[in-house]
């Protein structure tokens, strides 16, 4: 093969991985020991990132015991947080600073 061939193909080769599919975002919001949505319906099998936005004036933390997730934002902080696929089901989550009013559920269908 002449070298004219063989860069195209390399440069086709490399950009692959580029165009891999997007990971489906869903948007949460705290404020304060208030969950906005406190169900988030979410795809089986798939990756999915949420993004979490702390809407209040006191700290929240998103967290999940069934998944093994947590994170702590500031007032005003903004985050995300990635799940690997998971199997169809319900998964509390919950804001610890706020456990008397912020627990949601997160549905995977």
């Amino acid at each position: 093969m002449r070298a004219r061939h063989i860069l195209p193909m390399l440069a086709l080769l490399l950009a692959g991985p580029l165009h891999a599919e997007e990971l489906p975002v869903f948007r949460l919001e705290l404020n304060d020991g208030q969950l906005k949505p406190a169900r988030l319906v979410v795809p089986a099998g798939k990756r999915f990132k949420i993004e979490i936005f702390n809407r209040g004036k006191t700290p929240v933390e998103f967290e999940s015991l069934q998944l093994r997730k947590e994170k702590v934002l500031a007032p005003g902080a903004q985050s995300f947080v990635v799940f690997n696929p998971l199997s169809p089901g319900e998964y509390k989550f919950f804001d610890e600073f706020h456990m008397a009013t912020a627990q949601g559920v997160l549905v995977v269908k």
